[in-house]
């Protein structure tokens, strides 16, 4: 059975022998596969024997870092949130940096999977599955820290609004609580719909799996869906609600962590840009996110047929666009501190530009606004291994932004004699690491286990494939 599905792995190679370079003027779909070897291809991966060897290798530290954050977060149940470098006056530091950064991650990755379906983009549907499960591990990392910040997390259910015998009730006002709600819907939203998405290609992999455990297992995770005309039409209906409610949330998610910031009477944050700010950073880090990701498994996975020339340039277009989006941001940002005259807020920026950090910032110039501009021509934008290094490198300047605005704007109060400095622990960096360990392994487990394209609308792109030598 595996011999036989392999032969339908597609590469598409040059005269040379070798794979084929991605190319701007590619279509969707390479002229190569059909509908049928695309499924034979796609549940080959999910349903081989044995993982790939490159497979395995990276999970070895994604699962080593995951142990290292399991052993942070139980050290800080014992020890106390004093772990940290938390301080006054900055006493966010860590947990509130990478909880920005990770949910504007996973923003990015529901931007293409449920905006994009709403408009029937074409290329949007070799990229969605991949987008979603971005999105899912993305979201539960960001939700690990709110709780481990309470300081008390076990007591985490006090944030619900439900009556008790003491009469607590949470405080409204609070954006802990704004979190909360934020966070909770998110994670439960993306879930769902990354879950639905995945039921007509579990019932694929059901009746084509070689043994009875495996039947068992995407038997029951497809829920009994055996693509009845009655079936399809609830499924497209349900799916449709589901990305329709979807492509708001992402947006009003992302705008409350700006308002949790803008909400605050403190230097630097008391600012109505903040929530369109944030939603422009999401945007930047969501898309390199997708692309660090595509651009090895294209590769490794032998998909250039379905993820070709035509998804890099279009996304690397769009990651220039939100650079720019963000560069405008950056300048008014510079602009309203010296516009308005407040003598604190122009302090919290020349230190931000002058003061001991100032290397933060400028890194989040390079790396957010400078970097990105290589995209403005396209025999860069084919370029794979540039495209790896400037999507890293936004990655990076997202959480040098958020290093940015949460620390030097703490770290400078409106009284001298409050001043303070921030210095991180091993903990706070084993905790940062850990997540982006169980970030890797969560995407790599699916990547074994599910397919990595939504078959059923590859299957609906192949049928109205144009004739050869139209562009799709």
């Amino acid at each position: 059975m595996t011999d036989i599905l392999a032969s339908h792995l597609l590469r598409p190679e040059s005269p040379g022998g070798r794979s084929r370079p991605p190319r701007a003027c590619d279509p969707v779909v390479l002229p190569v596969p059909t509908i049928g070897s695309m499924t034979d291809q796609i549940c080959l991966l999910a349903l081989r024997e044995r993982a790939f060897l490159w497979l395995i290798v990276a999970m070895i530290p994604a699962l080593l870092l995951t142990g290292v954050l399991v052993g942070a977060i139980l050290w800080l149940f014992y020890a106390g949130i004093g772990i940290w470098g938390v301080d006054w006056p900055v006493v966010w530091g860590f947990a509130i940096i990478n909880y920005v950064w990770w949910i504007a991650i996973a923003s990015g990755g529901t931007f293409i999977s449920a905006l994009f379906y709403l408009a029937q983009v074409e290329w949007r549907t070799s990229l969605n599955r991949i987008a979603e499960t971005m999105t899912v591990f993305a979201a539960a990392c960001a939700g690990v820290y709110p709780i481990l910040h309470l300081g008390r997390p076990w007591l985490f259910y006090w944030l619900f609004p439900f009556p008790n015998t003491m009469t607590l009730w949470p405080q409204f006002r609070s954006p802990l609580l704004w979190d909360f709600f934020a966070i909770l819907t998110y994670v439960t939203s993306s879930i769902l719909f990354w879950y639905f998405g995945l039921i007509p290609e579990l019932a694929t992999m059901r009746d084509r799996a070689a043994t009875r455990r495996k039947q068992i297992i995407y038997g029951s995770m497809a829920l009994g869906f055996r693509g009845s005309n009655r079936q399809w039409r609830h499924y497209h209906a349900t799916y449709g609600v589901l990305a329709a409610i979807m492509a708001p949330l992402v947006v009003s998610v992302h705008s409350i962590v700006g308002l949790d910031f803008a909400g605050a009477a403190t230097v630097g944050w008391h600012s109505t840009e903040f929530p369109p700010f944030f939603v422009f950073g999401a945007l930047l880090s969501g898309f390199a996110m997708v692309l660090l990701l595509i651009v090895p498994l294209r590769r490794l996975l032998s998909l250039e047929a379905f993820i070709t020339g035509r998804h890099l340039d279009v996304l690397c277009k769009m990651l220039l666009v939100s650079s720019l989006c963000l560069a405008y941001a950056y300048m008014m940002d510079a602009f309203s501190v010296f516009y308005g005259g407040e003598s604190a807020e122009k302090t919290q920026f020349v230190d931000k530009v002058k003061g001991s950090l100032a290397g933060v910032y400028w890194a989040t110039i390079l790396f957010n606004v400078a970097l990105p501009q290589l995209m403005w021509f396209r025999r860069l934008r084919m370029n794979q291994t540039l495209i790896m290094l400037v999507s890293f490198g936004v990655v990076v300047g997202m959480w040098c932004e958020r290093y940015t605005i949460v620390v030097m704007s703490l770290r400078r109060t409106r009284l001298p004699s409050a001043w303070g400095n921030f210095h991180p622990t091993f903990w706070d960096w084993a905790t940062l690491f850990g997540t982006v360990g169980l970030f890797v392994f969560g995407i790599l487990l699916c990547v074994r286990f599910l397919p990595v394209i939504s078959m059923f609308e590859m299957r609906a792109l192949l049928q109205r494939r144009p004739a050869q030598g139209e562009r799709l």
